[in-house]
């Protein structure tokens, strides 16, 4: 038995890995089409790609475990399928369960693995890779000269180019005005051709220039010859410009911006963080309520449901007054004060308005800020989980359509995450726009998808043919017979009446 638990094992493990592997390389490029815009052009070192990459792909793996399960349980169990291994082994009275026994272990050290990733690495990971992606958003794009067109890029200097050759980066018919001085263009530069490139650090731009021409104004001491404005020009062969730049060195922001983040918090410190927010957010619904302007005995009687401690109620008992009739003493006034009464409850009546329209957005911004730490809570949960749930589902689904490699399984499992992302994604936002409980809204996708791997476990354990072409022909043959017969018995019932 040990021999075939450990074939079993080994049939299982490759096409894991592979899978594994395969799934984040393709999430991986769905991340850089989504960032591409902003990584193309700012001049990135090859060491800072691959750190943001790096930490791009440990964000992928809670969606990689699950898919990577479904994936290779379908492959293993239909190509042991698909070369009679599988029934080869039940007809040795071996059942479907003892077989899956090792994979299950297998597969709750994968779903524990995948907690404790979430919980534990994943946090850490996540604000490595906020804080690279929001300095690399910050960071200045490289410095590109277009055709006919002033660039004002480089502090203190406005350059324009005539011509550019990409293939050999050599500019020609520059004009360069030096506007570093308290007086701008005095000072201009033509050249006939030139290079430019930063320097490695980041901090200097080189400007080569060739054949060309410098035109200054003079500045002199004696007022007369301040009227006759004089005027230098000096021809060079070859000249350097060397500029100190700014904005174009990459600068890694402080991390400690993000670490407060729902995404970079484990399970102890979301769990501090929403009591704390929820507090706050109780605190500010009752500073709301307490601002409507309403009667007093109302006022009083909120107060006193609304408060925080026990302490601070009243215990406050309101009851109307029966001797007072505000029909009989409305109709008995006069008609200037009726106007002043209806004018006063129409101004109060606006500025409940007024404020419940302000305040409105507010608590609204701040319960869905709770909402997304009370989400990545449960999604520690349901995402590891949903790696046990693929198991009892591919396993079965591969034992019953008994076919391996990377065709019928891929399709049958991208359908199945597709489906199970929709749902998730479904039950996510109706949690976090307060449609459903968050339990419920967070663990829908689980609730459907685990009686369907119990279902599918069942059918493959009992060899149910669902998944077979011919036994559904055969099930609407016999239906179309029966209604047949049927037919003809009600013929032959109406003809001898």
């Amino acid at each position: 038995m040990k021999r075939l638990h450990w074939y079993v094992i080994k049939s299982f493990l490759g096409p894991f890995f592979m899978t594994f592997f395969i799934v984040v390389f393709v999430l991986l490029m769905q991340f850089l089409w989504k960032y591409v815009d902003d990584l193309v052009g700012k001049g990135l070192d090859f060491k800072v790609l691959a750190e943001m990459l790096f930490y791009a792909s440990f964000g992928l793996l809670p969606f990689a475990f699950p898919l990577a399960m479904l994936l290779a349980s379908i492959m293993t169990f239909g190509s042991l399928g698909e070369k009679y291994e599988l029934v080869a082994m039940k007809s040795s009275g071996i059942s479907l369960f003892r077989i899956m026994r090792p994979l299950i272990v297998i597969a709750i050290l994968v779903t524990l693995i995948a907690f404790y990733f979430s919980n534990t690495i994943l946090p850490y990971t996540n604000l490595k890779f906020t804080t690279l992606m929001y300095s690399v958003k910050q960071q200045k794009p490289e410095l590109v000269l277009q055709q006919g067109v002033f660039t004002n890029e480089m502090t203190g200097y406005s350059i324009k180019v005539g011509r550019k050759d990409n293939k050999s980066n050599k500019l020609y018919d520059l004009l360069i005005y030096d506007q570093s001085g308290t007086n701008y263009n005095e000072n201009v530069t033509v050249a006939d051709s030139g290079y430019m490139q930063m320097t490695d650090d980041k901090k200097y731009m080189v400007l080569t220039l060739y054949s060309g021409v410098n035109y200054s104004e003079e500045k002199t001491r004696d007022r007369k010859e301040r009227k006759k404005h004089p005027f230098r020009r000096d021809k060079f062969k070859e000249q350097t410009i060397r500029v100190r730049v700014k904005d174009f060195a990459f600068n890694k922001s402080d991390e400690s911006i993000f670490k407060n983040s729902y995404r970079m918090l484990n399970i102890h410190n979301l769990v501090l963080m929403e009591d704390s927010l929820t507090t706050k957010y109780k605190k500010r619904l009752r500073d709301f309520i307490l601002q409507i302007n309403i009667n007093r005995p109302l006022t009083l009687s909120v107060f006193d449901i609304t408060a925080p401690n026990d302490s601070l109620k009243r215990n406050l008992t309101i009851n109307a007054d029966p001797t007072f009739n505000f029909d009989e003493y409305f109709a008995g006034i006069d008609k200037w004060e009726k106007a002043k009464i209806v004018e006063d409850a129409l101004e109060m009546a606006k500025n409940n308005i007024r404020n419940i329209t302000l305040y409105q957005g507010q608590l609204y911004e701040r319960k869905k800020y709770i909402n997304k730490h009370e989400m990545e809570r449960h999604r520690k949960f349901t995402l590891s989980i949903a790696v046990l749930i693929f198991f009892f589902i591919g396993a079965p689904l591969g034992a019953i359509i008994r076919k391996g490699g990377l065709g019928m399984p891929v399709v049958v499992s991208i359908l199945l995450f597709i489906a199970y992302y929709i749902i998730s994604m479904t039950g996510e936002k109706s949690a976090r726009e307060d449609v459903w409980q968050m339990f419920t809204g967070m663990w829908f996708s689980s609730f459907i998808f685990l009686p369907i791997g119990i279902w599918l476990s069942y059918k493959a354990g009992t060899d149910s043919a669902i998944m077979s072409a011919e036994a559904y022909s055969k099930f609407f043959k016999k239906l179309g017979l029966k209604r047949f017969i049927k037919k003809n018995k009600d013929e032959d019932s109406a003809g001898n009446q």
